[in-house]
């Protein structure tokens, strides 16, 4: 590979950009040699700098449908989730199910209970119907190439299948994520909005283009490695960046800062070197004269669409505690429907405040919780909870009911219902902001105790002082 980067070095120094359909430069593409020194240069960096991650030594196990499913498992978790966060999260999953097979034979409730806190729960409920699809129906063969990867297994979408495809089984093929998005962006000055089909046609044609033929697997890795820990979206490591001398956004900064100090870079032929796109009107480019913003440097890429806010939701939520005079507290926790938002999940009993359930499964789940929150006895509020879904801005109004060792019964057609106690809660499969709910109440109740401890104590304080005071009386004038 580097034998053909020297070959191609003269042609790359006097052509940075290729010419398009009609001949014109167009600055967003890459030229022939601008790809091969691009691998030359993210591959030797990725070879000595790259983490060490766990699901990187999966993907070496000989076995080729283990390794699929090794890759698999840790792309599904880092979808819109740190590094940090699946290490601990990967290491459970692939001790309990190392095999496809071992995860196909487990229920939905026990990928549950592994995912609880990790988010996007339909990700783990995906994950465990493609294992069941590939034993049940494949013969327990992984797809093994990218198009029947994303045809064959649920929630394998074009990036997921690109990067099974190219880091198990090597195939020539590219993948889009946030990162690579972030880094290809900055590459080509790509200012339109990276959502828009123009740029996401753009971004998939130079990510299938610039992959290494021979080192598919680790180059993709190697993308997704350079804008995860160098080219990052707020304050990118430029200058220790292995593939800034072909960075055009990198490069249109320098000029920047060398205009500022009236200094004019020009070639040989003192032709002027800006860099910009010659087309009149681009989809690739900034819409507007004032988008770029020189402070902003190489962070004025990527531009993105305006994000759609999340939609304001009330739910009342109802913690049913149980008093156990010679055991632990128990609370009662009803299952979720098996599809929509947080499939299979348990939760305190919940309703919508002035919502429209969605399917009949969720229509007796309401039914069951309104009777419980009606419930009359020793009811206390406890306040309200935020908790910010992908797409919903959540706030939980917290009620608890004690219940002294009695029951508390649900009508006929209820949902799945169970008494816990706070260790059991915490392991089961619930929700982040269940938990956020149960750490509120716990918090209010400690409140309430120390608040009565301290009125006990001040009562005592007074009755001393009173008592103390009994000894000295006043002197007779």
């Amino acid at each position: 590979m580097k034998s053909m980067w020297k070959m191609s070095k003269r042609k790359f120094k006097t052509s940075s950009i290729d010419k398009s359909e009609n001949g014109s430069p167009s600055v967003h593409d890459f030229s022939e040699a601008e790809k091969i020194k691009f691998r030359c240069l993210l591959l030797e960096w990725y070879d000595e700098k790259k983490r060490d991650l766990p699901w990187r030594k999966q993907a070496l196990n000989p076995d080729i449908n283990q390794r699929a499913y090794a890759v698999w498992v840790s792309e599904v978790m880092l979808q819109q989730t740190q590094v940090a966060t699946v290490i601990n999260y990967y290491n459970t999953w692939m001790e309990k199910w190392p095999k496809l097979q071992d995860l196909a034979k487990v229920n939905l409730e026990e990928v549950n209970e592994l995912w609880s806190g990790l988010g996007y729960y339909s990700r783990g409920r995906r994950l465990h119907e493609g294992a069941k699809k590939v034993v049940e129906e494949l013969g327990g063969e992984m797809p093994k190439t990218a198009d029947d990867l994303q045809r064959l297994l649920p929630g394998v979408g074009r990036y997921t299948a690109g990067a099974i495809a190219s880091i198990a089984y090597n195939q020539v093929t590219g993948l889009v994520d946030g990162n690579v998005i972030r880094v290809l962006c900055r590459m080509r000055i790509m200012g339109g909005d990276s959502t828009g089909q123009a740029v996401q046609d753009k971004l998939w044609s130079h990510a299938n283009s610039v992959v290494d033929p021979e080192r598919a697997g680790d180059f993709n890795q190697g993308m997704m490695e350079l804008g995860a820990i160098i080219c990052t979206p707020k304050s990118p490591s430029c200058d220790n960046c292995p593939v800034k001398e072909i960075c055009l956004a990198y490069t249109k900064v320098e000029q920047e800062k060398q205009k500022s100090a009236r200094k004019i870079l020009t070639n040989k032929n003192n032709v002027i070197t800006d860099i910009e796109c010659l087309a009149d009107t681009c989809p690739l480019c900034f819409q507007h004269e004032d988008s770029w913003e020189p402070s902003n440097g190489v962070e004025n890429y990527p531009r993105k669409g305006k994000k759609k806010a999340p939609r304001e939701e009330r739910t009342d939520v109802c913690i049913v505690c149980r008093k156990r005079h010679e055991s632990k507290d128990e609370y009662l926790i009803v299952q979720r429907p098996h599809k929509g938002l947080l499939a299979g999940m348990w939760e305190f009993p919940s309703l919508l405040q002035e919502g429209k359930c969605e399917n009949p499964a969720e229509a007796i789940l309401d039914k069951a919780c309104r009777a419980l929150l009606q419930t009359t006895g020793k009811r206390q509020h406890i306040g309200e909870v935020v908790h910010i879904f992908s797409h919903i801005h959540q706030t939980y109004v917290v009620q608890t009911i004690i219940v002294e060792g009695g029951e508390v019964t649900l009508e006929a057609e209820q949902p799945p219902s169970r008494w816990v106690s706070k260790e059991e809660f915490l392991e089961c499969a619930v929700s982040t902001g269940m938990k956020k709910v149960f750490k509120a109440f716990e918090s209010a109740l400690s409140s309430k105790s120390s608040t009565q401890k301290n009125k006990k104590s001040s009562s005592k304080s007074d009755n001393k002082q009173r008592s103390i005071n009994c000894f000295f009386k006043p002197k007779s004038s």
